[in-house]
């Protein structure tokens, strides 16, 4: 498991009862979290010091309890800095556990951008966190979601973490669509990063559903890559779609064209009050031959 370990400003302090308590900068919140299965002895005294609670309803969704918290705030990665606020559907705007794969690509940027340009792509990118850290490491990113709103937010993630005049091409648009565009026009990335919703719509209600789309658009997304690409990074939180299964779809798209090596495995977050670790979902790693 790769597990996102170098965190000073977030932690997974406890989890119990499909619950996972955690400290952003200095706000305790408590959500809800599908993997903790488990119903374990709610030691910690954080439990009874909440600034914010998400209730899930039994009947689907959900609101959340504010006791003492601000509508933004703000914590830091390394050199990176992200604003966060909670928002419909029990989000901050940040996956923590991502930042073990912006250390991952971030190296290998930083190895190479000095000799090269390095050009990334990051599709459905939410409120960029690996936009942020490739643009920091020394790529040039283009950035895509179908939600102008999360590309604003991204935006200033950005000038938050010193990237206001970074290379940043900023795009709302349907990632599908936008690549198909991309392919017509010839153009080339050096590395690629997606974070694939499970189920979800287009700016135009165009419909989005993993275990449907991956493959093909996997094998679509594999004609943007540059002949000496470094890197290719799907994300998944998909339950079903193993790091296995990640494994063989890039296999048989981003290796079978480009040679290269390919790990796939979970993520995951220290819970600091065992020792344990939270799983996060699963990631597939593609690396160029150098």
């Amino acid at each position: 498991m790769w597990i996102a370990s170098d965190w000073k400003d977030y932690e997974v302090i406890d989890c119990s009862e499909g619950e996972k308590l955690e400290r952003w900068g200095d706000y305790i919140l408590l959500r809800p979290d599908p993997q903790v299965i488990w119903n374990t002895p709610k030691k910690n005294p954080s439990w009874k010091k909440l600034n914010g609670h998400y209730h899930r309803s039994k009947s689907g969704g959900g609101e959340w309890e504010f006791m003492n918290l601000p509508q933004q705030w703000s914590i830091n990665y390394k050199e990176l800095t992200f604003n966060l606020k909670p928002f419909s559907f029990k989000h901050t705007g940040l996956f923590p556990e991502q930042a073990v794969n912006w250390d991952w690509f971030g190296g290998l940027i930083k190895d190479v951008a000095p000799k090269r340009e390095i050009k990334v792509l990051n599709l459905f990118a939410y409120t960029g966190g690996a936009t942020v850290a490739a643009a920091k490491a020394g790529a040039k990113v283009t950035h895509v979601d179908a939600s102008k709103g999360m590309v604003t937010w991204a935006k200033e993630n950005a000038v938050s973490s010193g990237l206001a005049d970074a290379p940043i091409r900023w795009l709302v648009d349907d990632c599908v669509k936008f690549v198909e565009r991309e392919i017509r026009r010839g153009n080339k990335y050096d590395g690629i990063i997606m974070d694939p919703p499970s189920y979800g719509r287009g700016p135009k209600g165009e419909i989005w559903k993993l275990e449907d789309k991956i493959y093909s658009f996997i094998e679509l997304t594999t004609k943007l890559l540059s002949e000496d690409a470094l890197f290719f990074l799907i994300n998944s939180y998909t339950t079903g779609l193993a790091p296995s299964v990640l494994t063989y779809m890039v296999s048989n798209t981003v290796v079978k064209e480009f040679g290269g090596k390919v790990v796939s495995d979970e993520i995951g977050l220290p819970v600091s009050e065992n020792g344990l670790v939270l799983p996060c979902g699963a990631s597939c790693r593609w690396t160029g031959k150098k």
